[in-house]
């Protein structure tokens, strides 16, 4: 698909099936194993022309996040990062739809960043590779590449060694409970576990796995620890990544329609489909 402006493209959730911490690396951050499931649920993502400008501070305008800093906004510096990689003037306005929460352990900021990427890249005649594309999004994030590669992966390193993964079609219902947890302070807790055994992408397919943030986070936000228990009672129901959503696969989409509708109305609850290909990845091909 050729990409002409103005264009509206999305900016997928993604759920950490898994999460399992093995050590820790020479730089601080941790050595990860993650199952990424890709979600039909998505952020919308407007791309339009600006007129000519004269000063780079005024080449790229990122509409709809007045609450996110330009510093702290990812859809800004990715698409600084891209021009400046590549030495043009990006003249674009950006407009976010927000529908994924952020600190929600839905990888929605790191989504908004990795669909910048991919449509300036296009737009603007850069011509990188995708994996050129993945590794400077890595540089904002370790959850960016999966979104640039498009597809549900099995994650290692900090999450960005990916093996493509492919996943049963699954139904999914997501309760949030309105709180934003802090990834570094979760990492930094004394009682989280770093020793965890690795496992192998045919075991975690045969047999599942859990996730070594959920009873540190449970400690921490309290809100997070009833959801869980709240959405427990229908099934086996997991936490995904360091964030406050919690998640159930369900056996069908009314099942799904079910569960939400007994959701307590203090919480957000979304109902999603799992996908090997993101929707942005299937509109651009």
């Amino acid at each position: 698909m050729a990409i002409k402006l103005p264009i509206t493209l999305p900016a997928p959730a993604k759920l950490n099936l898994c999460l399992l911490i093995v050590g820790r690396r020479p730089d601080g951050y941790h050595n990860l194993q993650t199952a990424f499931q890709l979600l039909s649920f998505h952020d919308d993502l407007r791309f339009e022309l600006l007129g000519k400008q004269s000063l780079k501070e005024e080449a790229l305008i990122v509409a709809g996040m007045p609450e996110v800093s330009p510093k702290d906004n990812l859809v800004y510096r990715a698409g600084m990062l891209l021009c400046d990689y590549c030495g043009i003037l990006p003249r674009v306005k950006i407009t976010v739809k927000k529908r994924i929460p952020m600190g929600a352990g839905l990888g929605g900021g790191s989504s908004d960043a990795a669909t910048t990427l991919v449509a300036l890249n296009e737009l603007l005649g850069c011509d990188l590779s995708i994996t050129d594309l993945a590794a400077l999004g890595a540089t904002l994030g370790a959850d960016v590449p999966v979104f640039v590669h498009g597809a549900s992966a099995w994650g290692e390193g900090k999450g960005e060694a990916l093996t493509p993964l492919k996943l049963p079609e699954a139904t999914y219902l997501l309760v949030y409970p309105k709180c934003h947890v802090s990834t570094q302070a979760v990492f930094n807790h004394p009682d989280l576990t770093r020793d965890s055994s690795t496992i192998t992408i045919a075991r975690f397919l045969s047999l599942g796995a859990g996730n070594d943030c959920e009873n540190i986070v449970c400690q921490l936000y309290p809100e997070v620890s009833e959801a869980l228990d709240w959405l427990y009672q229908w099934g086996p129901a997991k936490m995904t990544g360091t964030g406050s959503c919690v998640f159930l696969r369900c056996e069908s989409p009314g099942e799904a329609d079910a569960i939400q509708k007994e959701v307590p109305s203090k919480w957000q609850s979304f109902i999603a489909q799992g996908v090997d290909r993101s929707p942005l990845s299937v509109l651009l091909s």
